[in-house]
């Protein structure tokens, strides 16, 4: 079964990127900061997405972004001919512009589909491993041949039988999910995912989704995003940890970029209110 990996993110813009995290929103950056600490982190999450060799690797970009100005910034990770492709999402809101990233490499399971399975990374997972994805790539498989796979698979004539239905997620903060994958005969569409008018999280939504198909459904590590300063503080302390960790374990990659950014240069650290008593 063939996997591809797709970096879902806007090209990095100083004043769009991680406002959240600037002074005028209650943060810590500057617009150039901000974008600066995402630009770091995509770049290694990108490197991180190569060296798993999971699957081909694509970047999907946001329909207004600049597109030059995203190649050029693509020529700093460590292979830039790894990159597959890169295309835009189209305008509409999160839901279809993940459901056209999904759908631009798996077809919908026709002709001409790109791969079998795709696994859909956001460009802000500071913490997140080669490990994670090979974890997610590799249940989504086990997943996708299993009885219950296959029984549930959409058939076509283009789809090869062996091809089953399967799911994968990684969990995040405020119940969403980081990562997401399934193959191309998996009955699901992020309709109402991100959108809902009930309020219901995204992963409760996801989950519901594929509990109502019966598709099978694997949980890999959590991998949390930042979005907020909250975020970011709870980051740094695994950042340290991965350091010190890596001296250790080969198989841990660091994102040194980020690290560079957030505690070299910037000097970050995380605090903890003690106890009031």
């Amino acid at each position: 079964m063939q996997n591809a990996i797709v970096v879902f993110t806007k090209v990095p813009k100083e004043g769009v990127s991680k406002t959240r995290l600037t002074t005028a929103r209650g943060g810590l950056f500057t617009p150039e900061e901000a974008k600066d600490f995402y630009e770091a982190c995509l770049l290694d999450v990108i490197d991180h997405c190569v060296s798993a060799d999971s699957g081909d690797v694509y970047i999907c970009q946001d329909n207004r972004g600049d597109r030059d100005y995203l190649k050029q910034f693509l020529a700093n990770i460590s292979n830039p001919q790894a990159i597959k492709e890169i295309f835009s999402d189209v305008e509409g809101n999160f839901d279809q512009c993940m459901q056209y990233a999904a759908d631009y490499i798996l077809k919908k399971g026709q002709a001409g589909r790109l791969a079998d399975s795709v696994l859909i990374v956001g460009g802000d997972l500071p913490c997140l491993q080669p490990l994670n994805i090979k974890d997610a790539v590799s249940k989504m498989k086990k997943l996708a041949s299993t009885n219950q796979g296959l029984a549930v698979a959409m058939h076509s004539e283009d789809i090869e039988s062996s091809v089953g239905a399967a799911m994968v997620a990684s969990a995040c903060q405020e119940g969403g999910f980081s990562m997401i994958g399934y193959t191309c005969t998996t009955p699901f569409e992020f309709e109402g995912v991100f959108y809902n008018k009930e309020g219901i999280t995204a992963l409760d939504v996801l989950v519901q989704k594929t509990s109502s198909h019966n598709i099978p459904f694997g949980l890999v590590e959590a991998v949390p995003d930042v979005d907020i300063p909250l975020d970011l503080a709870s980051q740094i302390p695994v950042l340290k940890a991965l350091q010190l960790a890596g001296k250790y374990d080969a198989t841990i990659e660091l994102p040194n970029r980020t690290i560079k950014f957030l505690i070299d240069e910037m000097g970050l650290e995380s605090s903890a209110m003690p106890p009031q008593r």
